[in-house]
């Protein structure tokens, strides 16, 4: 009764004013004119160039799509509350309360997702993204983490429909992980993940320990988008230097018996990044040398960055208090943000995938300019920093 009597409110103004918000009628103008190019006969003459413009018509017409499901939302509640007006038998008003509830709470979901869409503006927002999972010095507790946050990134890019495909892993001496280099291929995947880089800390009961005491694990998470063929970095054949080997596994019939894995390293930066996914010796070098390719584009960026910006003011060391999130399994359960304040209390929903709050509110806090102050507010850690940092 208390949505019935309070939550009515004028659905087809809110609605224009969600598209005036995405501004739809600037979509379709958008459209029109890139229509008048793409039925050129010269059109797929510049393959980029054709390119950039579906690109951009998909954009706009994803914009008219999102306002047009929105708007069917919002009809079907107007039509739900209509009908409990008129309803005079109580349970079958009540039903179709609680369908109007359920109805407001997915249209809720989906403004909330459409939002979190229009705070990704960067430059590479939009593009892929390679995340790097590294286990701290805390032995098998940090490498069962590791893995554990493996899965939660997995299970997050299957909840979006994203592809998610593992280029390296490096086995923990008994249970876990070392590290992992994880591919995720999706529209705005950067975007999204770019908020998890930082150092993550575990709280719990440790499985490993038999006298059942509390231990703290960190890991630490680096994301860099995946440059594609539009961005010009130049790898000449003499800076870089190529190794075979066999690929690691578990045993048996998944370990390869020739060398299939190839490892990159850049003499010039001395990044060095490996693949050994991949069945193929050539489809393993093709990937590692995306990684590659990516790593420097980020690290030409970091250089840009560091000309403008005072480093020693915001730069922490990775250890207590420089975390960017708490996962606490005992002797309570919460996850919190040290950058944002935000908190769940469903820790399960939370491993298992359901990282959308926690990557909205930072977005929504880096709009606003409301991050920084607390833990984890410093740049994000990197591979080529000092991994003993992690050891806290």
């Amino acid at each position: 009764m208390k949505i019935y009597n309070g939550g009515k409110t004028n659905f087809r103004s809110e609605s224009s004013s969600c598209g005036a918000i995405f501004d739809v009628s600037r979509s379709r103008e958008i459209i029109a004119s890139l229509e008048a190019k793409t039925s050129h006969p010269d059109f797929w003459q510049d393959q980029e160039q054709a390119q950039k413009i579906l690109q951009q018509r998909k954009v706009a017409e994803g914009i008219i799509a999102s306002d047009a499901k929105l708007a069917r939302m919002l009809s079907d509640i107007e039509t739900y509350f209509h009908l409990a007006e008129e309803e005079t038998d109580v349970a079958q008003r009540d039903s179709l309360l609680h369908e109007i509830e359920r109805e407001m709470a997915a249209a809720d979901a989906y403004v909330s997702e459409l939002e979190t869409l229009t705070l990704l503006s960067g430059e590479n927002d939009g593009l892929n993204a390679i995340m790097t999972i590294k286990s701290g010095a805390g032995g098998m507790e940090s490498q069962d983490w590791a893995e554990m946050l493996l899965r939660m990134y997995l299970r997050w890019a299957e909840r979006k429909g994203f592809r998610a495909t593992v280029l390296d892993l490096t086995p923990g001496e008994g249970a876990g992980l070392k590290s992992a280099t994880l591919r995720v291929e999706g529209e705005n995947a950067f975007g999204f993940l770019s908020t998890e880089s930082g150092v993550h800390r575990l709280i719990r009961i440790s499985p490993f320990d038999q006298a059942a005491r509390r231990h703290t694990s960190f890991a630490s998470i680096f994301v860099i988008p995946e440059i594609d063929d539009r961005i010009d970095i130049v790898v000449k054949p003499e800076e870089v230097r190529i190794d075979t080997f066999r690929a690691g596994g578990a045993g048996g019939q998944n370990v390869n018996k020739v060398e299939t894995a190839v490892r990159i390293t850049h003499l010039p930066s001395g990044i060095v990044v490996q693949c050994q996914n991949e069945r193929s010796q050539h489809k393993n070098r093709e990937l590692a040398m995306k990684v590659l390719r990516s790593r420097l584009y980020e690290l030409e960026i970091e250089k840009r960055q560091a000309e403008t910006r005072k480093l020693d003011e915001t730069k922490r060391d990775i250890s207590f208090g420089s975390q960017i999130r708490t996962y606490t399994l005992q002797p309570y359960r919460l996850i919190k943000d040290h950058r944002t304040k935000f908190e769940m209390g469903d820790v399960d929903r939370v491993l298992d995938g359901d990282l959308d709050p926690f990557i909205r509110n930072y977005l929504l806090s880096r709009r606003k300019g409301t991050l920084g102050g607390g833990p984890g507010a410093g740049p994000a850690w990197s591979p080529t920093e000092d991994d003993s940092a992690l050891e806290a």
